[in-house]
C-alpha cells in the first residue's frame, strides 16, 4: 500500500470517528426510568371510646343488671364528663347497684348514677319509704338453686308440721304463701359487696336472701321462721299481682297433695272432737 492510500484511509478512520461523535452529541439523551410511586397506606381508623349507656328506660330506684346496659361508640372528643367505659370490671362494679336517677333509653352512665352495694348507706337507699329489710336464711333448694338475684319479685311459702297429735294424718302438713310479689334487694354478702370481687368464691350458692317487706311482713317473716320451713319462689314478670293475692287466701294439706291421704282422712278410725258449752268429747266414725 502506497503512502498515498494509507493516508486517505486514516482520513476516512478520522472522519468515521468524529461523525460518531458529533452524532452523539446531537442526539437527545434517553429519558431518565421513573419508578412508579406505591400508593398512600390507608388512614387509620379513627379512635373511637366504648361507653356504657342505658339499654332502655331505668327509673330511679332500679337495682341495675347485666342486660339494663349496652355500648355506644363515641369519638374521644365527645365522651362526657363521669361516662364510665365499658369493661368487664365495670360491669361488675355496676352489678347489683342502685340506680339515683331515671336513665333514658341510650343516656350515658356516669358513676354518679349509681350507689355501690359497698357504698355507705346503700341499703338505707334501697328501702322504700316505711319498708324493712329482713334476711331469710335459704339452701339450694329453698332459694331457688341460688339463681335468685337482686331486683327479683318473689314470694315467700311457709310449710310446717303441725304438732296436735290428735289432727288427721291428712292435715298434718300444710303449706300457706304468707308473702307475695316482695322485692330482692340483697344475696348474700358477697353478692351486696358486688359480685366480681376477690372475696366471692366462684359457684358459692347464696346463703342469705334479703327482703323489702313492710312492718308487718317482717314480724310475719320472723314467726315464719320459728314455725317450719321457708321457700322463696321467683315470680314472672308479667304476672298480676291480684293472682298471687288470690292464691295466697288458700292452703295446701297433705291430703290436697296425696290421694292416698286424702283417702286416710275418710278411713275408719276417723274422730272428730264436739265442744258443746263446757262439754267436749271425741267421736269416732267406724
Amino acid at each position: 500500500m502506497s503512502l498515498r492510500a494509507l493516508a486517505i484511509a486514516c482520513l476516512l478512520i478520522a472522519a468515521t470517528a468524529l461523525g460518531y461523535v458529533a452524532l452523539q452529541m446531537v442526539r437527545p439523551p434517553p429519558p431518565p426510568v421513573v419508578a412508579e410511586a406505591a400508593p398512600p397506606p390507608p388512614p387509620p381508623p379513627p379512635v373511637r371510646t366504648r361507653l356504657l349507656v342505658a339499654s332502655r328506660a331505668l327509673p330511679a330506684g332500679t337495682l341495675l343488671k347485666d342486660e339494663d346496659f349496652t355500648v355506644r361508640e363515641v369519638p374521644p372528643e365527645d365522651v362526657p364528663e363521669g361516662a364510665l367505659a365499658s369493661s368487664d370490671e365495670t360491669r361488675a362494679e355496676m352489678r347489683g347497684a342502685l340506680l339515683r336517677r331515671y336513665l333514658d333509653p341510650g343516656a350515658t352512665v356516669t358513676r354518679a348514677d349509681f350507689l355501690r352495694p359497698r357504698d355507705r348507706g346503700f341499703l338505707a337507699a334501697v328501702l322504700r319509704p316505711g319498708m324493712r329489710a329482713i334476711s331469710i336464711g335459704v339452701d339450694a333448694t329453698t332459694g331457688a338453686a341460688g339463681l335468685i338475684w337482686p331486683g327479683d319479685q318473689v314470694d315467700v311459702i311457709l310449710t310446717q308440721e303441725l304438732g296436735n297429735s290428735d289432727a288427721p294424718l291428712a292435715r298434718r302438713v300444710v303449706s300457706e304463701t304468707i308473702l307475695t310479689d316482695v322485692r330482692v334487694i340483697a344475696v348474700d354478702q358477697q353478692i351486696t359487696q358486688g359480685p366480681g370481687s376477690s372475696e366471692a368464691p366462684a359457684g358459692r350458692l347464696a346463703r342469705t336472701v334479703s327482703l323489702e317487706v313492710t312492718p308487718e311482713q317482717a314480724e310475719k317473716v320472723a314467726v315464719a321462721r320459728t314455725l317450719g320451713r321457708v321457700d322463696i319462689t321467683v315470680r314472672a314478670m308479667d304476672q298480676a299481682p291480684e293472682d298471687a293475692l288470690a292464691r295466697a287466701t288458700t292452703s295446701v294439706f297433705s291430703s290436697d297433695v296425696s290421694p292416698a291421704l286424702a283417702r286416710s282422712g275418710t278411713s275408719p278410725g276417723s274422730r272428730v272432737r264436739v265442744i258443746q258449752g263446757s262439754d267436749s268429747q271425741e267421736v269416732s266414725f267406724r
